[in-house]
């Protein structure tokens, strides 16, 4: 069933325009995904409500947009050239590579049904494979000109503390925000886009005071959390896992995974880690440059520690998606829909003709031309109306508004909601009150 459901929601991401594969016309790339017209518009809205709540609406956070390509030394100081590896192992027979730590998760290439080294073949012994991106700076390949691909985006965020701190006049507990592409070499990625090589992330470190680090870590995980409620993730398919000592990064003293409930089993969706005061004090050894802070009430010098709340925005989308799909059986038919929350579904409200004749279509074009000032609209005219319907709740639009017969008469429409495809007569003068209240008003499993 959960392999049904992957097939299915990757097949409506293709026809309806969320996602598709990277250079299809030359037989694509492993792992490799461009978003659609709707993908990027359902991704920029993740982002949007990520920016909105982490720095918007708070006083304490502000924003940074760091370089891709950074000097070499920032991922010598933060460790990922020595420790940034995952173990790797082939297959002899079938030539597969696979993470050694993870073979029971893997599939043989040569037999899909089986584990690594069930077709018959011999596995080497692991060694360790350095996940970063290899670059050179200039026209000449040479060592001295070598660079990496980010495989994060904190690192920008730790050297820029000093620069942002005093610039924007904070003084800890303030954290740094940050979108922005980042890329690892992985070994076996997958799962359409939960795994990927070049992905997006949102990132926030929260610069604390060393004695407030577990309240603020508390505070963190459940902000976290309850940002995918609120924008109608299922709370049944989240839930904390906090890491075993033997699991915590080298520099951690604490982090959690707020897990989701995929249909390949409950994966990471994004970590809240405590980062100690490793990476600013590896910094300024590397750098030379001290990155304390001074308090000015106290007149005490501190390193501060980190909270990172870190996020990939590409699993974040699926994961919206996932929640979203929805089949119900509607007189006698299947009925796919995807209940999208409306700050986050690629198009707020389709303006349907009823007809194309009697002015319909003119008054249609009319009424969506104005609503786009403020919602993402559509126009669709092709087709029995039923058909429409059925089209746009495949895309996820909340709202579909009809111009029929009674439109000339009484200057209204009927609206028509995604999630019970209840209708009513809406005034054309009230109309963008109204979907605005509707969306604000939008509760998971209520319409």
């Amino acid at each position: 069933m959960a392999d049904d459901l992957m097939s299915k929601l990757v097949s409506l991401c293709k026809r309806r325009g969320y996602v598709f594969q990277a250079s299809e016309i030359y037989g694509g790339i492993g792992s490799s995904w461009d978003f659609g017209p709707l993908g990027v518009e359902l991704k920029r809205n993740v982002k949007d409500a990520w920016w909105r709540a982490m720095v918007h609406e708070r006083d304490d956070i502000v924003g940074l947009d760091s370089a891709i390509i950074q000097h070499p030394k920032v991922w010598e100081a933060s460790g990922h050239i020595e420790n940034f590896t995952d173990p790797l192992v082939d297959c002899k027979k079938c030539k597969g590579r696979f993470r050694a730590d993870k073979l029971d998760d893997a599939r043989c290439l040569e037999k899909p049904s089986k584990k690594p080294g069930e077709c018959g073949g011999e596995l080497t012994e692991p060694r360790r494979f350095n996940l970063m991106f290899k670059t050179f700076l200039g026209p000449v390949e040479e060592t001295a000109a070598t660079a990496y691909l980010r495989p994060e985006t904190a690192q920008g965020i730790f050297t820029n503390f000093v620069n942002v701190q005093q610039s924007a006049r904070k003084r800890p507990p303030f954290g740094i925000a940050q979108i922005g592409k980042s890329f690892r070499n992985e070994i076996t990625p997958g799962n359409f886009i939960f795994r990927t090589r070049e992905f997006e992330q949102m990132e926030m470190e929260f610069f604390v005071p060393p004695a407030d680090w577990e309240k603020w870590y508390g505070e963190w995980r459940s902000l976290r959390q309850q940002w995918y409620i609120d924008l109608g993730i299922d709370p049944a398919k989240l839930r904390l896992r906090d890491h075993a000592a033997d699991e915590l990064a080298h520099y951690s003293n604490g982090c959690t995974d707020i897990e989701f409930l995929f249909p390949f089993g409950w994966s990471e969706l994004e970590g809240i880690a405590s980062r100690t005061d490793f990476d600013l004090k590896r910094h300024a050894q590397w750098s030379g440059k001290d990155l304390q802070y001074f308090d000015e009430q106290t007149k005490e010098h501190y390193v501060p520690y980190v909270i990172e709340p870190a996020a990939g925005c590409d699993r974040a989308t699926l994961a919206f998606l996932v929640d979203a799909y929805t089949e119900e059986q509607v007189e006698g038919e299947t009925r796919v829909v995807m209940k999208l929350h409306p700050r986050l579904a690629p198009v707020k409200a389709a303006i349907l003709p009823l007809v194309k004749k009697d002015g319909m279509p003119e008054r249609a074009h009319a009424i969506e031309k104005a609503l786009r000032q403020r919602f993402t609209t559509s126009y669709d005219e092709a087709g029995a109306i039923g058909r429409r319907y059925r089209r746009n709740d495949e895309v996820g639009t909340p709202f579909c508004l009809t111009v029929d017969g009674q439109t000339k008469d009484d200057q209204s429409v009927t609206v028509r909601a995604r999630d019970t495809m209840r209708q009513e007569r809406v005034a054309e003068a009230q109309l963008e009150n109204y979907l605005a209240a509707q969306m604000a008003n939008w509760k998971r499993g209520v319409s």
